[in-house]
């Protein structure tokens, strides 16, 4: 197949020329804009311009053409010249139909120009598509207008709950984790731990009670300023009057707390006329009659007294928290020894401050109106009727007012509540026996002793300390050991972390509650332990678990 060129192009567009390699005429226009009928040869490759007929509308083409090739269509948007008549010998292939729309424009003498707008008429194909398409913007159009409703919606929501939050519950600054579970890290067996706030308050009474003592001790007036760096500089914490109303509303008989002037200072941030909070220890007087003064005696016991009384305002709280459950509980003070499993000690609130005296208010001119009435006689007309203006604006309603609402106190922490959809089907009869023995439980667990806690603890490891026992004497192939040796193997082979002092004392307590079993003999400096192989461990071991229930509830 013969591959086609460009030069073939003109051969089809013209008219007059049939064949495909020939030099093209050049047609240049006379002056006076006529065509002579001679054509000129040119020895340039110019494309002959086709003369313009006298009677005919339409101007002559312009000289230069878009290139078109066969089988190309123009782009819709490109202005297209008028379309050469068709060959006949050549095949007519469909073509869409166009409208052409031609204006006229003139832009001057002898000048004009036409502007020509094609337009396509779409066929069946390209109008369902169309229809389609509007189809679908509709419904998307429909979606985002809904999707648009749906986030208006959830934001004014979520304004007007912002906006009631503030006065329906307080903004609080989340505690960190070392200070909510500060009674769940304690070491040692469980008791009546203090919360994290409460312990850092001793803690800073104990510094004030030092600080004040050393000042007292040599006559110097003590002032909250001593106070303040020294405890400061002793607890790397803050320390303001705010704890030291606390410390009174705790121990209101510790200190006696006066506001007094001409105290001598040593700095220039405070003058000798300024009032300051003076701070003096109430302490009973001695035999003698002489100046007290505070020892360290003294100081312990006023650190007793007044964790002490921290200890019963959580107690206080703890009762509440009892008297809240289902069913309520009630537990003598006397003899609670650690907290309920579910009192969150943590979460109680904190001590309100106690009012300190405050230094004796001076009269001041603060407002307008206070000004107008002092000076009336000694301003310009002028100036009183300004601050009378000011004194009618400022009190109008709408001023904004200086009191600042008080936050509300923090309840108490209340027990999670059982779901009734999970209790549903079960037995009231059950269930109130399975709550009676789980108070039961609950109040045996606060009220016992830690040398009961200590032996219950003993009393769990028991049953692996049996069957460790009876392998060391099958092991050892004797019908008697020593204790020291005994002990030392027990150490060994035992998973709690034991010192040899502390095995005597388990294996002790099972002689004492398997006479029949474990016997002990002493000869001279020495105690042998006898053991029974042939009895059931089985058997023993449920005898010692049976034990430790008994002695659990």
């Amino acid at each position: 197949m013969a591959q086609s060129r460009v030069t073939d192009f003109y051969a089809r567009r013209r008219p007059g020329l049939t064949a495909p390699r020939t030099k093209s005429v050049c047609l240049t226009p006379s002056p006076s804009g006529l065509v002579p009928s001679e054509l000129t040869r040119s020895s340039s490759r110019k494309r002959a311009r086709p003369s313009t007929e006298p009677g005919s509308d339409h101007p002559a083409p312009p000289a230069r053409r878009r290139l078109q090739l066969p089988g190309l269509d123009s782009c819709p948007s490109s202005p297209a010249g008028p379309s050469p008549p068709a060959d006949p010998g050549s095949p007519v292939k469909p073509s869409p139909v166009k409208r052409i729309k031609s204006t006229a424009v003139s832009e001057g003498p002898g000048l004009s120009a036409t502007v020509q707008q094609q337009d396509k008429v779409p066929s069946k194909d390209s109008v369902s598509e169309l229809q389609s398409c509007l189809r679908r913007a509709r419904k998307l159009g429909a979606q985002a207008r809904a999707l648009r409703a749906r986030v208006q919606e959830n934001a004014v929501k979520s304004c007007t709950s912002d906006a009631k939050e503030p006065t329906e519950q307080p903004c609080v600054e989340k505690v960190p984790a070392y200070q909510r579970f500060h009674a769940l890290a304690q070491p040692g067996p469980p008791g009546l731990v203090l919360p994290y706030k409460y312990q850092v308050l001793a803690e800073m009474f104990r510094s004030m009670d030092t600080i004040v003592s050393m000042l007292h001790n040599r006559s110097e007036t003590v002032t909250f300023a001593k106070v303040k760096q020294g405890v400061q500089d002793m607890m790397r914490k803050r320390f303001e009057e705010r704890n030291v109303g606390q410390i009174k509303t705790v121990y209101p008989t510790s200190y006696c707390f006066r506001q007094e002037c001409n105290v001598p200072t040593f700095k220039d941030s405070i003058k000798r006329s300024d009032y300051q909070l003076t701070i003096e220890p109430l302490l009973e007087p001695e035999g003698g009659g002489g100046a007290t003064q505070l020892t360290a005696s003294c100081l312990l016991q006023r650190r007793q007294v007044f964790r002490q009384n921290l200890v019963d305002r959580v107690k206080e709280h703890h009762k509440a928290f009892l008297a809240s459950l289902n069913p309520p509980m009630a537990v003598p003070e006397d003899q609670l020894t650690r907290w309920h499993p579910r009192f969150n000690v943590d979460e109680v609130p904190d001590i309100e401050p106690a009012e300190l005296p405050q230094p004796p208010v001076t009269e001041k001119l603060t407002t307008a109106q206070e000004v107008l009435a002092r000076a009336r006689n000694l301003m310009s007309p002028k100036m009183e009727r300004a601050l009378s203006n000011l004194v009618l604006r400022s009190t109008e309603p709408g001023s904004p007012g200086s009191s600042s609402p008080a936050l509300p106190a923090t309840p108490p922490a209340t027990p999670p509540a059982a779901s009734p959809s999970a209790l549903k089907g079960v037995s009231q009869a059950l269930l109130e026996r399975i709550r009676a023995k789980e108070v039961q439980k609950q109040l045996a667990q606060m009220t016992r002793c830690p040398e009961q806690e200590l032996r219950l603890q003993r009393l769990e490891r028991l049953p692996e300390l049996a069957r460790v026992l009876r392998g060391v004497f099958v092991s050892e192939r004797k019908p008697a050991l020593t204790m020291e040796v005994v002990c030392a193997r027990m150490v060994d082979s035992c998973q709690a972390a034991l010192s040899s002092g502390e095995m005597e004392k388990h294996v002790l307590l099972l002689a004492e509650l398997l006479p029949d079993w474990l016997s002990l003999h002493r000869i001279r400096t020495d105690t042998y332990i006898k053991l029974d192989k042939a009895a059931d461990l089985a058997g023993l071991t449920a005898r010692l678990t049976q034990r430790v229930h008994t002695e659990g509830l």
